[in-house]
């Protein structure tokens, strides 16, 4: 079965060879007849990829006959070209439906096979008129023209599987450099806070015990352990967060996972009444406890970022994407459905100057006085988001509200 994105795309191919028109305007000068097309054929679709038009035939570029009224599908399962000169006296298709459904007399029709020999469409052309088809000349000429667009067909998936690589490295070298930023920064600062306090307290209790100052040792032996507790905390963090790889890709339904976090975190939603409001989301190729962790944080933060005086409402809705829309965000996801999800609160809201930092490991809103999270939330997030080849987005103002994009395959390659 091919999806609509994939056979707009091959229509859309054989559009981009440059001499279709050149083609069809040979084989109507050649025969003498007077509407040729290249259509893509499938198990249950006919449409025209591209056509002239001399007889007012009435079919456009894109215009689609049922599979059953044609001899092409009889072409696809055979494999083989069909020409009839007159169909009065041909003793094949004299009684065969196709004639009579379209009036044409005159009819030829080429397989055309991709290099991998997958049977891709037919070059054909009909007219109500008789002609002269079974010859050489004739013949070898569609042999020649079906050759050159299995050939530019081929060359066209070639330059974009090329494209696509490219931007796929580029995409993953973005990602990996992005990491490594994170973990210089970590290294040089997030991790360097806690190793200063311990030093710091540690120089400071031996002073204590020098001086016997029981109470002060016993103090600052708390805050030796907290702030070793929170090192430990951190590198478990960063371990948990290099190990987020990609596992078993299943069927996942997210209706399903989202109400489940709502339930791990029902006693959060009841403290502050939040009201959470979920359209229908379609079922998508996943991993599971990814995607539970990525909503379990989303929500999470929408209730410790809800304003006190207002009721926090959260709403989530999805769509998938149409071909044009996915393109413009994803480059290289061509013959694969996207979905997207808007997850939108009426929180607080985060700072222009702040967006760019929010999917940092460790980073936190200098507003967030808290303190109650580590700042690993939005991190997890894009990490699974990348993990499934998506990508997320946030808009916010501060005192506004936020909203968050997210892009995600709906099946794998």
């Amino acid at each position: 079965m091919y999806s609509d994105n994939s056979l707009s795309r091959d229509i859309e191919n054989v559009r981009q060879i440059p001499i279709v028109s050149t083609m069809l305007e040979v084989v109507c000068r050649t025969t003498g007849m007077g509407f040729a097309a290249i259509a893509r054929v499938t198990q249950d679709r006919w449409i025209a990829c591209t056509v002239r038009d001399e007889i007012s035939f009435g079919l456009e570029p894109g215009g689609e006959l049922p599979i059953e009224t044609t001899i092409c599908n009889e072409i696809r399962d055979a494999q083989q070209a069909v020409i009839i000169n007159d169909v009065a006296v041909d003793p094949t298709y004299v009684n065969h439906h196709t004639p009579r459904i379209y009036g044409f007399k005159s009819y030829i029709s080429v397989p055309i096979f991709l290099k991998n020999g997958d049977f891709f469409g037919t070059l054909c052309a009909i007219d109500p008129n008789p002609a002269d088809l079974n010859n050489a000349k004739t013949i070898g000429m569609f042999k020649l023209f079906t050759d050159l667009i299995s050939f530019h067909l081929h060359s066209i998936e070639v330059i974009e599987k090329s494209n696509e690589t490219i931007l796929d490295m580029n995409r993953q070298l973005t990602e990996s450099r992005d990491e490594n930023r994170q973990y210089q920064h970590i290294s040089s600062h997030n991790l360097q806070e806690p190793l200063r306090k311990i030093r710091m307290f540690s120089s400071m209790l031996i002073d204590a015990a020098e001086a016997k100052d029981t109470e002060k040792a016993k103090y600052l032996s708390l805050k030796i352990n907290a702030s070793a507790q929170k090192f430990s905390m951190m590198i478990k963090d960063l371990s948990d967060f290099s190990e987020l790889k990609d596992t078993s890709f299943e069927p996942v339904d997210l209706n399903k996972i989202i109400s489940d976090v709502c339930v791990q975190l029902k006693s959060e939603l009841e403290e502050k009444s939040v009201e959470i409001s979920v359209t229908q989301i379609p079922v998508i190729q996943a991993v599971p406890f990814q995607m539970e962790q990525l909503f379990y944080h989303l929500i999470h933060n929408s209730i410790k970022f809800a304003k006190k005086d207002d009721t926090p409402i959260i709403d989530i809705q999805a769509k998938v994407l149409s071909r044009e829309e996915i393109l413009k965000v994803i480059p290289t996801a061509r013959g694969i459905e996207f979905m997207e999800i808007l997850m939108e609160d009426n929180g607080i809201g985060i700072e222009k100057s702040q967006l760019e930092n929010i999917f940092d490991m460790f980073s936190q809103l200098p507003y967030d006085k808290t303190q109650k999270g580590r700042g690993i939330g939005l991190s997890y997030c894009r990490k699974i988001i990348r993990n499934h080849n998506g990508i997320i987005t946030a808009q916010s103002e501060s005192g506004k509200g936020t909203r968050l994009r997210i892009i995600l395959p709906m099946s794998r390659n």
